[in-house]
């Protein structure tokens, strides 16, 4: 699967941004999908995931309660609401998809917030 994400860029603390990933391929739906965020100077981070089938996603302590996940199968498409964003939330974004064991990363998008 390829994936490209989209929706990163500039917003002032306590903003918000919804970032998108697009997928490639009919078997879409049979994937788990979800982020990861990396800062600079740090390891790549865990964010939050969502199954194959939908229902509540997991998070990253971090950004619970401000972030959502969400998947269009129709769309091929899984989405990052995040709210209430704060100047550590800034990082490039990745979006990911499981299957079979392997792992499929999409180009990241840059996402800064500002104090």
């Amino acid at each position: 699967v390829q994936l490209q994400a989209s929706g990163g860029g500039l917003v002032q603390a306590g903003g918000s941004l919804r970032l998108s990933c697009a997928a490639s391929g009919r078997t879409f739906s049979s994937y788990a999908v979800g982020w990861f965020r990396q800062a600079p100077g740090k390891e790549r981070e865990f964010v939050a995931a969502i199954r194959y089938s939908g229902g509540g996603g997991y998070y990253a302590d971090s950004v619970k309660g401000r972030f959502s996940i969400s998947r269009s199968n129709n769309k091929l498409t899984v989405y990052l609401q995040m709210n209430s964003l704060k100047p550590e939330d800034t990082a490039v974004y990745f979006c990911y998809a499981d299957y079979s064991g392997i792992r499929s990363w999409g180009k990241g998008t840059q996402v800064t917030v500002s104090s």
